[in-house]
């Protein structure tokens, strides 16, 4: 079974529980939400909004910056979107790579290795919080002593946990401990602080690839493999369409159209790139931004039998 879920953002109050509603409706698995504090709104205030208009949707961040968030209150924020959506929360995480957001908090960006063990610590933290534990860390990455959720217990046992990433050391960590692996396909963070390189070839995604996979190695189940999809076209002519991203990826267009990281084509074309994802790459999750919703909708049972 293949799965597709839609990252969004609100711009205003009946949009957002609108969107929340079609994309319930379509039949895609979750409505996602990411987590850019000063660029964008709040994540988890957001989704629980849309808890109130939806009653099977799964609702999580995608993700929440572990460079500046604090265990506790992620773990509080978390549990409680659990609460209220009566058990439909989703936590992804990722490292965060947006200078501004450092210095907003009053630090600055640290380097990839300790934004990796931060990552590391709070995903851990957290997820000992949700599942009831005391935490006490005390590392130049993160600091925490005696934190407990006292009475908030999420609904599910246990939330379901996406490492969204490139890095290796993330991606091996996610390999043994996540539920699902979100792969960015992002490489060096651009001046901006916002847009990225990107790691879309077929031998970079193997890479990416073998990291998960010795981090599973010996898991009963494995963690699954989703993709996050930048661009979505109906087209017939897939060539033209793709062409001014490949221009500014630095791919030709056989490689974009060959990625999971794009779906470009007619609806023939898209299903059968979807399928080839899934044969060869293991991937059977796809995360999509809201201008797919209308053209992936009408797909999805087609997709779904994958």
């Amino acid at each position: 079974m293949v799965i597709f879920s839609v990252q969004a953002r609100p711009a205003d109050a009946a949009g957002w529980l609108d969107l929340a509603r079609r994309v319930e409706a379509a039949g895609f698995d979750a409505l996602l939400a990411a987590d850019h504090p000063g660029h964008g709104a709040s994540p988890f205030v957001s989704l629980a909004a849309a808890a109130a208009v939806t009653s099977t949707l799964g609702l999580g961040s995608y993700v929440a910056n572990a460079g500046i968030r604090e265990p506790i209150l992620l773990a509080t924020d978390v549990a409680t979107l659990d609460v209220v959506s009566g058990g439909r929360a989703r936590l992804g995480i990722g490292a965060g790579h947006t200078p501004a957001e450092w210095r907003a908090v009053g630090r600055e960006r640290p380097d990839v290795a300790a934004r990796v063990r931060r990552c590391v610590a709070v995903t851990e933290a957290v997820r000992d919080l949700l599942a009831g534990e005391e935490v006490t860390v005390d590392t130049p990455e993160l600091v925490a002593h005696a934190a407990r959720m006292g009475g908030l217990r999420p609904v599910q046992d246990r939330v379901p946990l996406t490492m969204g990433t490139a890095n290796s050391t993330l991606l091996r960590w996610a390999g043994a401990h996540a539920d699902v692996v979100g792969l960015t396909g992002f490489g060096r963070t651009l001046a901006d602080g916002h847009a990225h390189d990107v790691r879309w070839r077929a031998e970079q995604l193997e890479a990416q690839l073998s990291h998960v996979a010795a981090g599973a190695a010996g898991r009963v189940e494995p963690p699954a493999l989703e993709a996050l999809v930048q661009q979505v076209v109906v087209t017939d002519d897939a060539e033209a369409a793709a062409a001014k991203t490949a221009a500014d990826t630095g791919l030709i267009v056989g490689e974009l159209l060959a990625t999971p990281f794009v779906l470009i084509g007619t609806a023939e074309e898209i299903v059968a790139a979807v399928a080839a994802h899934r044969r060869r790459w293991g991937i059977t999750r796809f995360v999509v931004r809201t201008d797919a919703v209308d053209q992936l909708g009408p797909l999805l049972p087609r997709l779904a039998q994958l």
